[in-house]
């Protein structure tokens, strides 16, 4: 692009030509009237384009600054840099400009952009949150590398409300965010075998950026850091294992498929009767549970208690959040600790459950020790031999454990992913024999029972499914289709 535009410097230009350059240029494009102006910055054509991009960036007066002394070469290409590409090293000029221009962006309202230490987050309410500089001041101990960052989002934000009127509705800005993210700024869900064992880097704000890739909770946090520029007003919600924006229950914001909307009904299951509203408070201890995720995966367990930990002091009331703390206290031999959180959740469904998690209750009962606990949470990848090798550690905790719940349901999944299917519902039937309650695995021997043409005792699982939900008022679209599928096979009167 520089060798372009050197080029293109030397070559004579007459009017008539810089008038067909202008005329293409977007309009509504900071960059490129910008780029223009600093190309051809003495013409007639490139003051204009200065006075636009200065209009466009929400200012009246361009002669503010002195534009001719600055480089905007750093500017330009912070926005237009390819993913990947080293981002430009802003000077503090630079800088002070870029906070200059975007100082009437909402997120100068918030007490949090004026803090610089993150024990001053502590006590700020989730409504004056800067999300962005809470999870930069983790990211960072410099400010000028959290200032650097922060300048993109502002230019980003300024590019985006150019497209946007003063009339704008708050839908129109959603639009206008979706269109610049996904289809200009091109940010994409990053491949799985890129991903799953890297989780956190595609959730810190900084890596999403330069790579323009990031998992659900990456890319949500990036427009969530816009939308609080934009005064745009965003729910954060959180199926289990996922996490989506929403505007006022009106507009789903799928952020790992281009923002499209997906009924909210789609993010419902079997267990799954309400979903979770956040705040944003607790979206800086969501980044804290993706990151020690991935220590408990490496079985980095000290880290993993560490970053629970933090993560608890934005979220102290979550008892997901405590579920995996106890898990990783007992893990590092701080049993007291693990049992003391355990059993603030046991036999509690989480929120928006239908049913409890059982590990807790069991590991209480004596019905299954650390290492039971540890063989459940085992990661597979794609081989069968990994497989395999869970199975068999699984099968030694039930010899010792035959009453441990969840033990059954995951040796269940190992005979499944082997196409096993038989011995898949011997170990469901195991879990049924010990807790005929959990919708979930009714659900599980209904369907496998079906495909061995046992349609008898899957109308027996499937009436209790449906019982365990209806108990909770919940009615999930999975079993009615299943007893449509039903029914076609096996009428039964009712």
């Amino acid at each position: 692009m520089n060798y372009i535009l050197a080029i293109a410097l030397l070559l004579s230009v007459s009017t008539a030509q810089l008038k067909t350059l202008q005329s293409s240029l977007d309009p509504s494009s900071i960059s490129q009237l910008l780029a223009f102006y600093q190309l051809y910055p003495e013409t007639e054509q490139g003051q204009k384009a200065l006075s636009d991009a200065w209009k466009l960036m929400g200012q009246t007066n361009s002669a503010a600054i002195d534009f001719p002394q600055l480089d905007l070469q750093p500017l330009i290409s912070l926005v237009n840099r390819q993913p990947l590409d080293q981002a430009p090293n802003l000077s503090a000029e630079s800088l002070d400009l870029i906070d200059h221009i975007s100082s009437h962006l909402h997120n100068r309202k918030l007490k949090g952009f004026y803090v610089w230490k993150k024990q001053d987050l502590f006590d700020l309410s989730s409504d004056e949150i800067d999300l962005a500089r809470a999870l930069l001041l983790y990211q960072f101990e410099d400010a000028l590398s959290v200032r650097r960052y922060e300048a993109t989002l502002d230019l980003m934000a300024l590019q985006i409300n150019a497209r946007l009127k003063p009339s704008s509705t708050d839908e129109e800005k959603v639009r206008a965010l979706n269109d610049f993210i996904f289809l200009e700024m091109r940010y994409r869900f990053p491949p799985h075998s890129i991903w799953s064992d890297d989780v956190d880097i595609y959730t810190f704000l900084p890596a999403v950026m330069d790579s323009r890739k990031g998992v659900c909770l990456g890319v949500s946090i990036l427009y969530l850091s816009l939308a609080q520029r934009l005064n745009l007003p965003l729910e954060i919600i959180t199926p289990p294992g996922h996490i989506y924006v929403r505007y006022k229950d009106k507009i789903n914001i799928e952020t790992t498929a281009r923002g499209i909307h997906v009924p909210s009904k789609m993010y419902l299951g079997i267990n799954t009767k309400t979903l979770h509203e956040r705040t944003l408070k607790e979206v800086v201890g969501l980044a804290f549970i993706n990151q020690a995720a991935v220590c408990w995966h490496r079985e980095n367990y000290v880290e993993a208690v560490h970053l629970y930990e933090q993560a608890l002091t934005y979220m102290p009331d979550d008892d997901l959040l405590k579920m995996f703390l106890g898990y990783n206290y007992l893990f590092t031999h701080q049993t007291a600790k693990g049992k003391d959180y355990l059993s603030q959740i046991a036999g509690k469904p989480m929120e928006g459950a239908v049913c409890a998690e059982t590990i807790p209750q069991d590991y209480l009962d004596g019905k299954v020790d650390i290492e039971g606990i540890k063989a459940v949470f085992m990661s597979v990848d794609e081989t069968r031999s990994s497989i395999e090798k869970k199975q068999i550690r699984l099968g030694k905790v039930l010899k010792r454990y035959p009453k441990f719940r969840d033990g059954w349901l995951h040796y269940a999944v190992t005979f499944l992913q082997l196409g096993r299917h038989e011995g898949g519902i011997e170990a469901l039937e195991k879990y049924h024999a010990l807790d005929p309650t959990n919708a979930t695995i009714e659900y599980y021997l209904a369907q496998l029972k079906i495909m061995r043409f046992r349609p008898k005792d899957a109308w027996q699982h499937l009436h209790l499914a449906e019982n365990i939900t209806a108990a909770q008022n919940h009615y999930p679209d999975c079993l009615k289709q299943l007893r449509q599928s039903l029914r076609s096979i096996w009428p039964i009167s009712e």
